[in-house]
């Protein structure tokens, strides 16, 4: 772990400098406060009609109609916006030439791949820091259910993790920021929609696909149903995801 804290702090200066973060931060809290807004309109809409029905009054559930299309909104959000946020990680490093010079420093591997995925995650949990005052709303107009919630919060957390794992892997491939970035969402959608082919194959291969997605495991956390499973599933993705990228920078010693 030699050199963390230093190419912690470096890749965190090189993000709060640079005008991607405020633009990303700016269009993932604006697109987020409008499904927001949109969800809570559409509950307020159904609590005054159902104030007169009583079929109604039965079907309102702030879970269902509020916070499980708000956690969903922000995992699609943070989807496309991530590769934004790592494609520059090591892919910006190569192009610069300036990659060969940072491992000749007293830097492990380990600690430069540590530090850069330390620093977009917490990256990242400032944009889902940025989101809590609508839990505050939420509270100022009704009685939200905070298991839900904290379970929302640590699938976001964990699904943040594994969408920069896989982009730092990404970057770690090419020299080309945008390739990376592309290479990166290609990655996280295939892995957001496979399973969504369950119900064409077989069981086996269908249970496989189902297991693999990242939105299935997502979907049991958003509703705050805590299940170690889904849990694992994320930490393994991220180990492998940070296994992968750590041998690829190491294989550099023997191609050259």
């Amino acid at each position: 772990m030699k050199g963390f804290l230093a190419v912690y702090r470096k890749e965190l200066y090189r993000l709060f400098a640079s005008p991607v973060f405020y633009v990303v931060a700016f269009i993932f809290l604006a697109l987020v406060g409008y499904f927001f807004y949109s969800s809570v309109a559409y509950y307020s809409l159904v609590s005054f009609q159902a104030s007169r029905s009583p079929f109604l009054a039965e079907q309102l559930n702030l879970t269902d109609m509020v916070l499980e299309p708000f956690f969903g909104s922000i995992s699609i959000v943070l989807l496309l916006m991530v590769p934004l946020i790592t494609m520059r990680l090591f892919a910006e490093e190569k192009k610069s030439g300036t990659a060969e010079l940072l491992f000749t420093y007293p830097i492990s591997d380990r600690g430069a791949v540590l530090g850069k995925f330390a620093a977009a995650v917490l990256i990242l949990v400032l944009l889902l820091i940025g989101t809590l005052p609508a839990m505050i709303v939420l509270e100022a107009i009704g009685s939200p259910p905070w298991a839900t919630i904290l379970g929302g919060y640590l699938g976001l957390l964990l699904m943040s993790g594994a969408f920069a794992s896989l982009g730092l892997l990404a970057s770690s491939l090419t020299q080309n920021q945008i390739i990376a970035a592309v290479i990166s969402f290609g990655a996280l959608l295939l892995l957001w929609i496979i399973g969504w082919a369950e119900s064409f194959v077989g069981p086996t291969l269908g249970s496989l696909l189902s297991y693999l997605s990242l939105l299935s495991h997502f979907e049991n956390l958003s509703k705050g149903i805590l299940d170690s499973r889904d849990i694992l599933f994320y930490l393994l993705l991220i180990a492998l995801s940070l296994f992968s990228t750590l041998r690829l920078l190491e294989s550099r010693q023997w191609r050259g």
